[in-house]
């Protein structure tokens, strides 16, 4: 028979109770706050995941594509006197839409106070979004992929999305490789994708053991985030990982995407469009806030951290690749560091322009790169970087908004990439959401409120082209 319990077991169990759904509640509040944290244990199974996402696939790239068009004109306008080291064309001509009734002339005659107050900051010069900004991660371009898939029975695809920007405004696959302990040889790559299965037979005789070791482990797959072994992941089948010439192609770059791994919340992380490894012996600030001081410690963190969000709780989930400070990381940035920038034959000993090879057109570019434009600031010769970091307080343009996911704000302070190559770099600035160094010239005439002429573009234009 039972009995009903005692008045202080009874005033016990209410007060257990209350405890419990207090502490139900504080859980329930503190799940909706934003964490650091990626869950580490995901509760669909892999199956239901990959049906979901393949589904939603469609609008999502379709709301990603409707953006890029509404905000450049896409079009495969290439330049026909300029090319890449390999032939590949080089788009021409701006790209970016000016809202309705607004030129290019009547923005660089009011102040970033007018432009905001009128919201006509032209759409193309806000920050980039990923193209499925809340879920991120690393996304190739198809060209790459199918190489890649090609040469190593490799599959770089992912499921969920597709790269977005078209590959007329990329760099050339595959990209030269010059180095800077074989000038005599110019460009070493054979016109060939260097992978795991052609590397050795291609720079064995060129290289040192230690730099053959090092690009061996570049072009090594390693788990990552979205490409690894675990039901955690964006690929079909599971995956042996990525590497670092997956986006760093042939030491240069292909235009890959990802999310900096150092920013949180989601919305606010920036989307990366790649960097060129070409000079990087002459770089000294490394990582998305450049808080790396040298190329190893770079190398060290990004499948530390870097190929995993930034997030090393998740990277030992998923297989993180432990690199041997001594040995490995030495080797792979040994090789790093000798890859060169390509000739700029127009170029004296000093990085300016030699007078006899260059045209009007490109030595007035010169005089407004290093006087009225303000460019050699931030980019001085003879590799156009001061190796420091510039806050361009592009915010003062336009008032915070949600662009697909991605929170435009302030973007904070920004690398100083070398202009040396920039022909072959395209797009440009940290996010690619500029798509032709004209798009560039007419970004930074606004922001830096310079008043160029048509011409003095123009000529802008020309002289990077020749660098």
């Amino acid at each position: 028979m039972k009995t009903w319990p005692t008045k202080l077991s009874f005033v016990t169990w209410i007060i257990v109770c209350s405890l419990f759904m207090a502490s139900a509640l504080v859980y329930a509040e503190s799940a909706k706050k934003p964490s650091s944290y990626s869950p580490v244990v995901i509760t669909e199974p892999f199956d239901s995941i990959m049906t979901r996402m393949k589904a939603a696939k469609p609008e999502i790239m379709k709301r990603q594509m409707d953006l890029l068009n509404s905000r450049y004109d896409l079009n495969d306008r290439p330049a026909k006197t300029i090319s890449m080291s390999r032939g590949k064309p080089i788009q021409e001509g701006v790209r970016v839409k000016l809202p309705q009734g607004v030129t290019w002339e009547k923005l660089a005659n009011m102040t970033p106070e007018e432009i905001r107050e009128k919201d006509i900051f032209p759409a193309g010069f806000f920050p980039l979004p990923h193209p499925n900004h809340p879920e991120g991660g690393m996304l190739f371009p198809k060209i790459h992929i199918e190489e890649i898939k090609k040469q190593e029975s490799r599959d770089l695809t992912r499921f969920d999305l597709d790269f977005d920007i078209p590959q007329h405004f990329l760099p050339e696959l595959s990209p030269a490789i010059y180095l800077t302990t074989r000038p005599d040889l110019g460009d070493v790559s054979q016109g060939k994708l260097v992978t795991i299965e052609n590397y050795f037979g291609l720079f064995n005789g060129i290289l040192n053991p230690k730099q053959i070791e090092g690009l061996r482990l570049l072009v090594t797959p390693f788990p990552q985030q979205q490409f690894n072994q675990t039901d955690d992941r964006r690929s079909e089948r599971p995956s042996r990982g990525v590497t670092c010439f997956d986006c760093h192609v042939n030491g240069h770059t292909n235009g890959a995407t990802h999310l900096v791994g150092d920013i949180r919340p989601q919305e606010f992380r920036h989307r990366l469009d790649t960097p060129s490894l070409r000079g990087v012996n002459i770089q000294r600030l490394f990582g998305s806030q450049r808080a790396l001081k040298s190329v190893e410690d770079f190398t060290e963190f990004e499948q530390r951290a870097a190929y995993f969000d930034g997030d090393p709780v998740i990277a030992t989930k998923k297989g993180v690749n432990i690199l041997e400070r001594g040995s490995q990381v030495h080797f792979m940035a040994e090789f790093q560091e000798i890859l060169d920038f390509p000739p700029a034959p127009k170029l004296d000993i000093y990085g300016k322009l030699d007078p006899k090879r260059s045209s009007e057109s490109e030595l007035r570019g010169q005089e407004l790169f290093f006087g009225k434009a303000k460019c050699a600031v931030c980019h001085p010769a003879p590799y156009y970087t001061d190796n420091l970091m510039h806050n361009l307080k592009t915010e003062r343009f336009y008032k915070p908004r949600m662009i697909n996911g991605r929170m435009a704000s302030a973007d904070g302070p920004i690398k100083t990439f070398p202009l040396r190559g920039i022909k072959e770099s395209p797009p440009y600035l940290h996010d690619g959401r500029l798509l032709t160094l004209e798009d560039t010239v007419e970004f930074f005439n606004m922001i830096q409120q310079l008043n160029l002429t048509p011409q003095e573009k123009t000529d802008l234009v020309q002289f990077m082209r020749a660098l």
